[in-house]
């Protein structure tokens, strides 16, 4: 997506010598034929790092919170519903941040193509029409992109930043069908099944904390699993422990949380956070009809009380 790069150059070389950001927060190639990076540009002559391709798969969100300065953000349409979240909950001022938004069609899952290799090393890797060209010391493949995109891009239904101050690129058409299909399946099973389910997914949970560290809602000061005066949770990776950590997590998330996929591009051992996550985003846009990031001036549903706010699946002690 060479065009698309050129233009992400040609904004923050502008931005940057009207004096209007301090820093513009973007992409640059990683040292990884398919990974990228977030980097940070501070002076013009350094906007030539900047880079835009289906391997762009972070939140950049997540570096907005606790900077004071005017700076300017690549956001993707996930990217961009994140900041609108941040906004509302007062961790960043609108006046503060340029968005340049970038329409997305999906980032493809790397270490999914890296696999169909059986052990072969990608040295080399384009884009073009839609393909992945592949290129190692005695192979060369082309892929189709759209097989490989990451789960959170394959039911994406907001491609395109909800809020933005400049465009690079065209809009894209957005996906029309269910997102949920997989929940509505998961809600069909038994109580019984879906907490077999999620046992056995959490029961590969390492305790290492990088869902919640990649994750731009996650930006307590102090954790609730970290605070020993009380303390909340143990620190152990029994099943308990380990439970109440990503239960109690979901919910701080609910109707929070962008499903940007982020949280499950981190962990290391692949469990299946978004299954739970996905649950609650389901809920909340069925229940209240609220979906995060879409609005500044929606009021999240658990950050307010309405008298006729729904109470059928509320228990009484």
């Amino acid at each position: 997506m060479p065009e698309l790069t050129s233009k992400i150059r040609e904004i923050a070389r502008n931005l940057l010598e009207e004096g209007r950001v301090e820093m513009v927060i973007g992409f640059e190639r990683g040292t990884m034929p398919l990974r990228r990076t977030p980097c940070f540009v501070r002076q013009k002559g350094e906007v030539g790092r900047l880079i835009w391709d289906s391997f762009c798969e972070n939140n950049l969100a997540k570096y907005l919170v606790g900077r004071a300065e005017p700076l300017a953000i690549v956001a993707k349409g996930c990217d961009a519903r994140s900041i609108v979240e941040l906004i509302k909950e007062n961790q960043l001022r609108r006046e503060q941040v340029i968005i340049i938004g970038v329409p997305c069609q999906g980032m493809v899952d790397w270490r999914g193509v890296e696999a169909g290799f059986e052990g072969g090393e990608v040295r080399e890797a384009e884009e073009k029409d839609g393909k992945l060209i592949l290129k190692g010391a005695d192979f060369e493949k082309t892929l189709d992109r759209d097989d490989f995109l990451y789960p959170s891009c394959q039911t994406c239904t907001h491609r395109n930043p909800v809020i933005y101050d400049l465009l690079a690129g065209e809009l894209v058409s957005e996906r029309e069908a269910d997102p949920y299909q997989d929940v509505a399946e998961f809600e069909s099973r038994s109580g019984e099944e879906r907490w077999g389910c999620f046992t056995l997914e959490f029961s590969k949970c390492i305790r290492c904390y990088a869902c919640r560290n990649a994750c731009p809602l996650c930006y307590c000061q102090e954790c609730f699993v970290d605070s020993t005066h009380p303390q909340w949770v143990g620190k152990t990776t029994n099943d308990s422990d380990t439970m109440a950590f990503h239960l109690t997590r979901a919910f701080h998330l609910a109707g929070r949380c962008v499903d940007c996929g982020a949280c499950e591009r981190a962990c290391p051992v692949g469990v299946d956070i978004r299954k739970l996550n996905r649950k609650l985003v389901k809920d909340v846009k069925e229940r209240f009809g609220y979906e995060a990031g879409l609005s500044l001036e929606q009021v999240a549903p658990l950050a307010t009380f309405k008298p006729d706010d729904p109470e059928e699946f509320m228990v009484n002690p």
